[in-house]
């Protein structure tokens, strides 16, 4: 693969990901290969470390019956006859855990993951995906209605179905009920795993799920980030009916804040796009991304504004109904930030409804309403 030039601060060692089914060694016993994913985000880049009688495998792709025989395929031709050590989770979404369960039963190895992801997980495995319960529950009806949703798309939420607004979510993604993992060993940040003849160190995140772990070899340069640090896009930070009071994109800035501390030279090995340096570069793009975004919300809300109503300061796109949901939660995310800030103000008013008002006398000082970024065109599941 070749070297291409510094796009937007960041450098990119390789211009294209590895074919399917095969690895490549982008540091001394760290290989990298990727699975297939539906929807415009085709790939999920998942990672390799040699030990030195085996391998441990970070996040694992989808439970589809394509990428488990694309992982048969890579025991076969990829390891070099050595077994499956162990399997590290970063968290808890299906394209992250999905053969977690197979490849642990494979080669009988223990599963590595932090609590909280461990039991978000485990819960969405036996229960089910949370998200196709929120309309079948008075709380998700009441969550999505008093942020600003019509009642026709509410109570389409209370029947879902197959491909419908939530109900299909599992079948597009990839169905990781069964088989899941019946215990895991727990990371916790700050933790070392020596791995060959490297340590590594977990490094853990929030915001765009519970306790997010990331694994960083100082000795090799190395960062595997998951989706805490993407390159290109960025993670889906929400707020969903299931902690309606949460304050995600706060811990989100915050770990990006402490993610700061990472060597520069760092090569940081993502779940999507490319790998890439430029990590602190990257990390002050999405902090000026989400600031730029907040700024943006308070200004629409110099009169008091739905939720809802916001979905345009931040997407440009007409939305279809999955995709309004992810964006309202990222738009809910936004407004509690600005409420924990004391720039907003949310009540509730007659009609049952939210309502969320600018109150930051500072605000006309620093708004520059001609001079936003963008808006991007849609939300993405990541």
């Amino acid at each position: 693969m070749a070297i291409i030039e510094r796009v937007n601060e960041l450098t990119y060692p390789y211009a294209t990901h590895p074919p399917r089914g095969t690895t490549v060694e982008v540091a001394e016993g760290v290989r990298w290969l990727t699975m297939p994913m539906g929807g415009s985000l085709n790939h999920i880049n998942l990672y390799l470390i040699e030990d030195r009688d085996g391998w441990y495998v970070v996040d694992t792709g989808l439970g589809t019956e394509e990428t488990e025989s694309l992982w048969r395929d890579l025991f076969a031709n990829e390891l070099n006859g050595d077994p499956v050590k162990g399997v590290i989770c970063t968290h808890m979404h299906p394209d992250h855990i999905g053969q977690a369960g197979m490849i642990t039963k494979e080669f009988h190895c223990p599963f590595y993951m932090t609590r909280a992801e461990y039991y978000q997980a485990r819960a969405f495995a036996l229960g089910g995906n949370a998200s196709s319960q929120y309309g079948a529950d008075w709380q998700g009806v009441q969550f999505y209605r008093r942020y600003g949703m019509q009642d026709d798309y509410v109570q389409k939420l209370a029947a879902p179905t197959r491909g419908g607004v939530s109900g299909g979510w599992r079948q597009r993604r990839g169905n990781t009920a069964a088989p899941f993992p019946l215990g895991f060993h727990r990371l916790q940040d700050g933790d070392t795993m020596t791995i060959g003849d490297h340590d590594w160190q977990v490094v853990v995140g929030a915001g765009h799920s519970p306790e997010h772990a990331c694994l960083h070899c100082k000795s090799l340069g190395v960062l595997i980030s998951g989706d805490q640090i993407l390159p290109v896009i960025t993670s889906n930070v929400s707020v969903h009916p299931t902690e309606p009071e949460a304050n995600p994109l706060h811990i989100w800035m915050e770990s990006h804040d402490k993610f700061l501390d990472t060597p520069p030279e760092t090569l940081v090995l993502p779940a999507h796009n490319l790998p890439f340096y430029g990590v602190r570069e990257r990390l002050r793009q999405l902090i000026s991304h989400h600031e730029d975004r907040l700024l943006a919300i308070e200004e629409h809300c110099v009169q008091p504004r739905l939720a809802a109503e916001l979905l345009p300061v931040l997407f440009r796109r007409k939305l279809d109904a999955r995709q309004t949901m992810m964006a309202l939660g990222e738009a809910i995310a936004h407004c509690h930030l600005l409420m924990h800030r004391n720039r907003l103000q949310r009540t509730l008013c007659e009609d049952g409804r939210y309502r969320f008002l600018s109150i930051d006398p500072d605000l006309e000082r620093r708004a520059h309403p001609e001079q936003h970024d963008a808006p991007d065109d849609q939300p993405i599941l990541v």
